[in-house]
């Protein structure tokens, strides 16, 4: 019978020739001019997207790699001290850089993911990527207003620097799929939790206008609120009579979907399966510097969500899309 002596020496060697997991020999080779800085760690899309993109082959993202990021987004906002913490320790684990500040970041990186989820900080954030001349995605949403948009599109044009921003949900197959020229109507559900500091759908039913607007596209000319106890309902009006509505869920509900309407067929749409569909969209803008849809189509989402903020304040009367 094997003594406890005996035992202990064995395990130890066993151990020693066992190699233990390391995630960061899991993180491929850097590629020149292909190195990703993230501004923003108070957002889960900045670990998803790095641990996507780091451990990832490299034929998926063309050999892009997250390899610094600055912590920092809005005090403000209740979860983000907790959330800067965690995510600075865990975003480490996949070969990231922490730097102290966005100077430091473009003077690392070749191109930008802004994650920061606090829409009021992103012209200013922007502006400093923008004149480092770096190609840059701004995650949802792009501001908390369509003229700050507006306002971080005209300095990318000046400086000939290519910018967009969009909510992962625009690349959702069923959507991608969808013929908007033959599209009559759609109707929406998406969650629309709220956020002091952000006007109403800024900080999370973006994501549901994003997609109405990719269905339905950039000739909205009006919209009402009606506000309910679980739910508001949110209604367009597009050129030629068309309705798009978007229901706001309130609950603790992440379910996202739809129905899209031809003339003579129903489309319902498929389930969100993550970010890669999005991911795959931004490294081929990074590569190319041609932004995946015109700037008017995010513009549209924002005077919509301006819209139905004023509809709301206003008793849920029309409200026409400014611009």
């Amino acid at each position: 019978m094997m003594d406890r002596r005996n035992f202990l020496q064995l395990l130890t060697f066993f151990c020693a020739s066992v190699p233990m997991f390391d995630l960061k020999a899991q993180i491929r080779p850097i590629m020149d001019g292909k190195r990703i800085g993230i501004i923003g760690l108070d957002s889960s899309h900045a670990i998803a997207f790095t641990k996507e993109l780091n451990l990832s082959s490299t034929d998926r993202y063309k050999g892009y790699s997250v390899v610094a990021a600055f912590p920092y987004g809005s005090p403000t906002v209740a979860t983000n001290g907790e959330r800067i913490t965690k995510y600075t320790s865990e975003i480490q684990q996949y070969g990231v850089k922490i730097v102290k500040s966005i100077e430091q970041l473009v003077a690392d990186v070749d191109c930008v993911l802004l994650e920061t989820n606090d829409g009021n900080l992103h012209l200013k954030q922007a502006e400093v990527v923008i004149r480092a001349g770096k190609a840059l995605f701004i995650d949802k949403p792009i501001s908390n207003s369509w003229q700050e948009a507006e306002k971080i599109f005209l300095l990318a044009s000046a400086h000939q620097i290519p910018v967009f921003s969009s909510s992962a949900l625009r690349f959702m197959p069923s959507v991608v799929e969808i013929d908007r020229k033959a599209v009559v109507g759609a109707d929406i559900y998406s969650p629309a939790w709220v956020e002091p500091s952000h006007k109403d759908l800024y900080w999370y039913g973006i994501h549901g206008v994003e997609m109405l607007v990719a269905i339905m596209g950039t000739e909205c000319l009006r919209v009402k609120a009606v506000c309910g106890v679980t739910e508001d309902l949110f209604i367009g009006e597009w050129s030629g009579g068309r309705l798009g509505t978007l229901r706001g869920i309130r609950r603790k509900i992440s379910d996202f979907g739809g129905a899209v309407f031809y003339n003579d067929s129903v489309v319902t749409l498929g389930k969100f399966d993550g970010y890669r569909h999005l991911l795959q969209v931004v490294i081929e803008f990074f590569e190319t510097g041609i932004p995946p849809f015109n700037q008017e189509e995010t513009l549209t989402v924002c005077k919509f969500i301006d819209a139905a903020h004023w509809s709301r304040r206003n008793n849920g009367n029309w409200v026409n899309v400014t611009g």
